[in-house]
């Protein structure tokens, strides 16, 4: 759909211009120009928030040389609520707006490459791969399914997640090795983390499951070669 959208911004102008299409995987803050284009406002949680749809969104963005008339930004409607605020983990927001993503779950579990902060690991609670819990205490989204959102491309059945991640089966998790956290994360998401950031957030899950049953399974990490797992392992074992 960008693609077209770009092709059609091409034609809509007799000069040339250059286009590039994102959709999450570019340098582009996009929620702040989503704003200012009035999809939606940024919230408190710093998430693009649209009143019928809420935030569970994934913006596209087309970058173009050509400079095209724009949309009134849109209003704030977060008024005095503070329900993402008071219900974050690891306390993540400094203030309404403003998000420390060094303690973000979602950030800590996906993107960063460096061990978690051991001040943060119990907070992660299971979270094995982001965290949403922000976005499921919102009132936009809380009188709202996903089953009730428009899905005109039907990605909702293409894109369903095996269940075992849904529902963070920690045995199964730490039992894969590389190639079959290859084959499990085919066309997924989750290959973002990568296999060594994966199995460090499933210590971390696993230390905070109370589990003795696991201990076997983290117990390979804590001897292996990577000093990281093995430093995580060794506090999931303390946990446990």
């Amino acid at each position: 759909p960008l693609r077209a959208l770009a092709t059609g911004v091409e034609a809509m102008t007799s000069e040339e211009v250059t286009t590039r299409c994102y959709v999450d995987t570019g340098p582009v803050l996009e929620r702040v120009f989503a704003a200012r284009a009035g999809l939606g406002w940024q919230g408190k949680n710093t998430c693009l928030i649209d009143r019928q749809l809420g935030s569970r969104i994934l913006l596209g963005v087309v970058l173009c040389s050509q400079e095209f008339e724009f949309d009134a930004p849109a209003s704030d409607h977060c008024g005095t609520c503070r329900a993402c605020l008071d219900a974050c983990p690891t306390d993540a927001f400094e203030a309404a707006y403003v998000l420390d993503a060094r303690k973000c779950i979602s950030y800590t579990t996906i993107e960063s490459r460096e061990g978690i902060d051991p001040a943060l690991r119990a907070q992660h609670g299971d979270w094995a791969f982001g965290c949403d819990i922000c976005q499921d205490v919102c009132p936009w989204n809380r009188r709202r399914r996903a089953g009730d959102l428009p899905d005109p491309l039907g990605l909702r059945a293409r894109l369903a997640p095996d269940p075992r991640w849904v529902r963070t089966e920690l045995a199964w998790l730490l039992s894969l090795d590389e190639e079959a956290w290859r084959e499990s994360t085919r066309g997924s998401a989750i290959r973002r983390t990568r296999y060594r950031g994966l199995m460090r957030n499933a210590l971390v899950a696993a230390g905070n499951s109370g589990d003795r049953d696991l201990r076997g399974l983290v117990g390979h990490f804590a001897v292996g070669d990577d000093a990281m797992l093995a430093e995580h392992a060794r506090w999931a074992l303390d946990r446990l």
